[in-house]
């Protein structure tokens, strides 16, 4: 799979990595509201930690020098770059909300989705 990532502007960059760490954010309240999972969720600007139960820690942050987002989960760690519109994996093609949803569905022990 040949990846292309998208040329974006500073801005452009910074306007979808808060807007998908916004997402998981809205995601994580919507699980605690709903009492589906207690999840704690802690954002210092462009890092965002999510600390489950058993205190397993799924971390995002932003790298706006390379216009990615990572993940890093205890089953491993993804760098996501801009890919028509989405966040793709440069490794292996996933992408970010699909990845995050494996990662936390692990951790939580039952099925959880993240979209963006």
């Amino acid at each position: 799979m040949t990846l292309v990532p998208e040329r974006l502007s500073d801005a452009e960059y910074d306007g979808r990595a808060r807007a998908a760490l916004a997402a998981v954010e809205a995601t994580v309240d919507r699980l605690l509201q709903d009492d589906i999972i207690d999840i704690d969720a802690s954002r210092t600007g462009g890092l965002l930690e999510l600390a489950f139960p058993d205190r397993a820690v799924i971390v995002i942050n932003t790298q706006p020098p390379l216009h990615e987002l990572w993940l890093a989960a205890p089953s491993g760690g993804f760098h996501f770059k801009p890919v028509e519109g989405r966040w793709i994996d440069a490794r292996d093609g996933g992408e970010f909300f699909a990845v995050l949803s494996v990662c936390a569905s692990e951790l939580a022990g039952r099925a959880l989705r993240f979209e963006g």
